[in-house]
């Protein structure tokens, strides 16, 4: 589900792209979705105050910094660069693999690992909140990051015959996509050299990763259901000795209902609040143009 409330600080589905948001804070949350990007959007000024509304944010981050202080800064600096060149191998590992093979066919036995260790990794990450250095809520990121550990550790981990399905290649490149720009948006902003280019991506490419982690995540679970029913894996049956009873293929169909509500609560308040981001990212665009910078200024700050 992997970041319903990522992109979103709501997202990460159930690791819901869960899949397919950036606070305002540059600190990692997972994830799928920007449902976050609704506190950004709404501290962000038009673009025609660009200059000014620039100066507000690198005050902003400044004073963030001061409050924090320089270990902690310096400690997510290094997570963010971390997990950014994780999330960097990890894709080139997929593009070199399917250059080479030419079948999506083993894509993720032959980089399982290295996206087992980078995900699970980002535990790290409720860790911070837990002890205030990064300011979001622990309940949201502890739902981002856990969706994100289910789908991969308990889904396609554990269900074998479903890992050359073409829905985990979906989730897989949308979670890639979304967390390469999530991690050097944090980054460039601890930074305090955030490229325009970054930000833009940032509040843009989830309109296509956010949908396509959903599906990607779904369509998963649903091809895992006749194996988790036929084999009753992970399931407690009665009798026995604490008399309860648990059966994962319904948990399965109830994690999947779950993406209904979660996914339209995200698109609304998700969708909406970006099209602003869009909108103020587009008009700095052009008041930079008009400024004189050439297209390179999309890169730079």
């Amino acid at each position: 589900m992997g970041r319903l409330t990522e992109a979103a600080a709501a997202g990460g589905g159930a690791s819901a792209a869960r899949s397919a948001g950036p606070p305002p804070t540059p600190l990692p949350l997972s994830a799928t979705s920007p449902g976050t990007a609704a506190t950004m959007a709404s501290s962000e000024e038009d673009g025609s105050n660009g200059g000014a509304s620039e100066a507000g944010e690198e005050r902003e981050a400044a004073g963030k910094r001061r409050r924090r202080g320089w270990v902690a800064t310096a400690w997510l600096t290094f997570y963010n660069i971390a997990m950014t060149a994780g999330w960097l191998v990890l894709a080139i590992a997929m593009v070199r693999f399917y250059m080479e093979k030419g079948t999506h066919k083993g894509l993720y036995r032959s980089i399982q690992k290295t996206l087992k260790f980078f995900q699970t990794f980002a535990l790290l990450e409720i860790v911070h909140c837990l002890i205030g250095i990064v300011p979001t809520s622990v309940l949201v990121a502890g739902v981002q990051v856990s969706s994100r550990i289910f789908m991969v550790w308990l889904i396609t981990h554990s269900i074998k015959p479903i890992q050359n399905e073409e829905s985990v290649v979906l989730f897989l490149v949308a979670w890639t996509v979304t967390e390469i720009t999530r991690y050097s948006f944090y980054t460039f902003s601890l930074l305090d050299h955030l490229p325009y280019f970054i930000k833009w991506a940032r509040y843009t490419f989830f309109i296509i990763l956010y949908p396509v982690g959903v599906a990607g995540e779904l369509l998963t679970i649903y091809a895992a259901l006749p194996y988790v029913k036929k084999t009753g894996m992970f399931s407690i049956r009665l009798p026995n000795k604490y008399n309860v009873s648990f059966d994962y293929y319904y948990f399965l169909l109830i994690t999947m209902a779950s993406y209904i509500p979660c996914v339209l609560g995200d698109v609304d308040s998700t969708y909406a609040s970006s099209s602003f981001s869009v909108h103020q990212a587009d008009s700095h665009l052009r008041v930079s143009l008009a400024g004189g910078k050439s297209a390179r200024g999309m890169f730079s700050t």
